[in-house]
């Protein structure tokens, strides 16, 4: 196989067989480890830039030079990070200091802008600070388009 994009590269169909493990059963092991972003992530990723890409095109509006903008604790922003990097897309992934550093680096790495969300939510957590942060961005900066993992099917 032959790719012309690391996103087309979406491996469904690699698994090693692991009948040893469990006596008496027939035990398969899916390696999504093997796609090029390291994880299942690169799935959902492809599809949040499909699905934006065709939004741009049924409102008829020029898709560059948006700026795509998630919220992301490692494994989907490093897959975003490849996906932009190979279209050309400007990525900012927002996260909070829970997130892996080497996923951090990696995404800063391969062009995406990251900022790390410290402060606190109402419920201890980063996510609706994350959330808060993007929806503040998206006020400023019209040009900004949420994938929006949360709400998007």
């Amino acid at each position: 196989m032959i790719a012309e994009e690391v996103y087309d590269l979406v491996l469904d169909d690699v698994f090693v067989r692991l009948d040893q493990l469990v006596p008496d059963s027939i035990l398969y092991l899916k390696l999504e480890g093997l796609n090029p972003a390291g994880s299942v992530k690169l799935k959902t990723a492809v599809a949040l830039v499909r699905d934006a890409e065709e939004q741009a095109e049924k409102s008829r509006r020029s898709f560059l030079p948006t700026r795509l903008i998630e919220s992301t604790s490692g494994n989907l922003g490093v897959a975003l990070a490849m996906v932009c990097a190979a279209k050309g897309y400007a990525l900012t992934c927002v996260t909070d200091p829970n997130a892996n550093r080497q996923s951090v680096q990696l995404m800063r790495a391969l062009g995406a802008e990251v900022v790390v969300i410290d402060a606190p939510d109402a419920n201890g957590g980063f996510l609706q600070s994350r959330i808060n942060y993007i929806r503040r961005r998206l006020r400023r900066e019209p040009h900004t388009h949420w994938l929006n993992q949360y709400a998007n099917r």
